[in-house]
């Protein structure tokens, strides 16, 4: 009992990831409260809603936003990067009242995974 106990330890100590590498993309929900979860969705509803244009990257994809969606951005990004740590975020605005750029970028396989989450296909 106490070999299974201590091998269940050492195996919270692994680090995320498989065998060969690669990171494990898994979103911790429980991460948010339940009256988070529903702004967040309201969030994340009205980002991917206002997206003018997408851009794939070699490590992710950026979303080109009118630029009065910049508070809404960082808010958005306030929450999921505490279900899903394992995204980097970037925000960048043109000035001039250019557009406003957001950046979701990780490791290998994670475009696939932002595909997924975010529904849409490769072509746009």
């Amino acid at each position: 009992m106490i070999k299974l106990l201590v091998a269940s330890l050492l195996l919270m100590l692994v680090p995320v990831g498989s065998a060969r590498g690669k990171e494990t993309f898994v979103c911790n929900m429980a991460a948010m409260t339940k009256s988070e979860r529903v702004v967040y969705q309201k969030l994340a509803q009205g980002l991917l809603g206002a997206v003018q244009e997408r851009r794939e990257l070699k490590d992710g994809y950026a979303f080109r936003l009118p630029a009065e969606n910049l508070l809404t951005a960082a808010e958005w990004i306030s929450f999921e990067r505490r279900c899903c740590p394992f995204f980097a975020f970037d925000l960048e605005i043109a000035r001039r009242d250019g557009p406003l750029w957001l950046r979701v970028t990780g490791s290998q396989g994670i475009k696939a995974f932002i595909r997924a989450e975010f529904g849409f296909e490769t072509a746009r």
